[in-house]
């Protein structure tokens, strides 16, 4: 092995799953370490599996690899698909939270064909929040304190035609003791009776947020303005929390 080429013997290490790069090979030698250490292997496997970055945003290649390959939806049951489930600290205003399949009445189909329920609150407030644990998805400490990748919201909502609503979200990065370091609240989202009941998609990123992250707390909802009895207020579907490459 020590007589081999550095290209070839990296050609070698990048046939291996990059948990055993880290953990095993690099603690086999200098020159092992100072490979899975660099930046050639790390593109090498990006290309090999077919992950690409723009040429200018090539700082650490070790760090874009792992994140692009556990880039997925944080949120769970983000569609309403499990009724409630994995929903915490829910308020159930009015006749509480109730799931529907799309369009339902006086609404109109989602964007995506792979969407087919959604949430809909009631005439009083009516709020669910969920708590990611950063490091139960695999961000270790050291990447979210010194690389603070981004971290991206998403969510979708509407109102049905007949009947006018209410719309918050709220997101808040946590430390270890959930003290809020950083924290991004949209304003309250009106929408007007007799309205079209498009679905509009609301986002924000964090980025430099500062170490110590640990948790990111989603909360969203809102309520009918028209006080009626059922399910007329806000629709929310379709949530999402992702750690970006």
């Amino acid at each position: 092995m020590e007589s081999l080429p550095e290209a070839v013997l990296i050609r070698i290490l990048a046939s291996i799953p990059a948990v055993e790069l880290v953990l095993v090979c690099r603690l086999v030698c200098c020159q092992w370490k100072n490979l899975v250490d660099g930046a050639a292997l790390w593109i090498l496997k990006c290309q090999q599996e077919g992950l690409t970055r723009a040429e200018s945003d090539a700082e650490n290649w070790q760090n874009f690899y792992f994140l692009s390959k556990k880039r997925k939806n944080l949120i769970k049951n983000p569609c309403g698909e499990e009724d409630l489930e994995h929903w915490g600290e829910v308020e159930n205003g009015g006749d509480g939270w109730k799931i529907e399949e799309l369009p339902g009445d006086f609404g109109k189909e989602f964007p995506s064909e792979e969407v087919h329920k959604y949430f809909v609150t009631s005439y009083e407030w009516c709020r669910k929040a969920q708590v990611i644990d950063l490091r139960a998805e695999g961000y270790w400490e050291e990447l979210m304190d010194t690389t603070q990748p981004k971290i991206m919201v998403r969510d979708w909502y509407a109102g049905r035609s007949d009947a006018g609503c209410l719309y918050e979200l709220c997101v808040k990065l946590l430390s270890e003791n959930e003290d809020v370091l950083a924290e991004y609240k949209s304003e309250t989202v009106t929408i007007p009776q007799d309205n079209d009941a498009s679905w509009t998609e609301i986002s924000h990123t964090f980025s430099d947020y500062g170490p110590g992250v640990r948790f990111v707390r989603f909360e969203h909802g809102g309520q009918d303005t028209l006080f009626w009895k059922g399910w007329y207020g806000v629709r929310v579907t379709n949530s999402s929390v992702t750690v970006e490459p």
